[in-house]
């Protein structure tokens, strides 16, 4: 691997000519703007959990087999009211936004903290593959139809006692009087409500009227969680077009095909250190 200095500079000669720019996001670009689901961030903010529950992080505990709906949703308010809602824009996301605002791009992330709109990306730019923590949809998707879920969560956290909410408080599916879910794709039934469908043609058509044009892929703390919405495309893609070039920021998993080593520049250095020194 090349010097730090040489790859910053590699990739500031690649932005400058580039006609077009794709940024995909994983859950390690938010986890170094500080939206940690680990550590401090956890033990400080759910203290009451981790005592009734022996909950270790927010990814894991996302899974906890919750008997009643009242505990369920007692720990999801304040999962989405801490990671959605009490988060403002991270210095990452806007520095990101400073760095490509006056290019020709778009964003395709599986993240759920909506830190891109908060950021002033645009929304016709963005594509949030994996829904958002702010709405709420039938469990069972009965319905395509997506629910605020601001008010809701707030009325929750003020009401939960011995991390249960009162039962009035726990959502039902207005058409079919189900369980309702946060809309956060995990199975079958998750919603692509109306907005998704034209986030997705967004994001095709831009990559259709760009893929043969000199175009650099930004992949931001991908990993192999769900490697097939961003990592595997984007190195497709760059294998596809000899103009291309890919950019891959990720501490543990730098490393891409070996077809694509002279058109990849990757970084295992902190992303907010890449990101500054652009």
């Amino acid at each position: 691997m090349k010097t730090f200095e040489e790859r910053i500079e590699e990739f500031k000669n690649a932005l400058e000519s580039a006609e077009a720019v794709v940024i995909g996001a994983g859950a390690g670009f938010s986890d170094a703007a500080g939206i940690k689901y680990v550590g401090k961030r956890f033990t400080d903010n759910f203290q009451d959990f981790i005592k009734k529950y022996n909950m270790e992080d927010l990814y894991t505990s996302s899974f906890y087999p919750f008997k009643t709906q009242e505990e369920r949703w007692a720990y999801w308010a304040k999962h989405v009211s801490l990671n959605r809602f009490e988060t403002p824009a991270t210095k990452l996301y806007t520095d990101l936004f400073d760095l490509v605002r006056d290019k020709n791009y778009f964003i395709i992330t599986t993240n759920v903290e909506h830190q891109f709109w908060k950021a002033n990306f645009p929304n016709e730019k963005i594509f949030a593959t994996q829904g958002d923590y702010g709405y709420i949809q039938c469990a069972k998707g009965c319905h395509n139809k997506l629910y605020d879920n601001d008010s809701l969560v707030a009325n929750m956290i003020s009401a939960t006692k011995d991390c249960k909410i009162p039962s009035s408080l726990v959502p039902k599916c207005p058409v079919c009087g189900g369980e309702m879910d946060i809309n956060v794709r995990k199975d079958r039934y998750f919603v692509q409500d109306e907005n998704w469908d034209i986030a997705y043609n967004n994001y095709e058509k831009f990559i259709e009227n760009n893929e043969n044009k000199k175009i650099v892929f930004i992949e931001l703390g991908v990993g192999y969680n769900t490697p097939g919405i961003i990592r595997y495309p984007f190195e497709q893609m760059t294998n596809k077009n000899d103009k291309a070039v890919l950019i891959r920021l990720n501490k543990d998993y730098p490393q891409g095909p070996i077809e694509n080593k002279s058109k990849t520049i990757s970084f295992t250095e902190d992303m907010t250190e890449v990101i500054e020194r652009l």
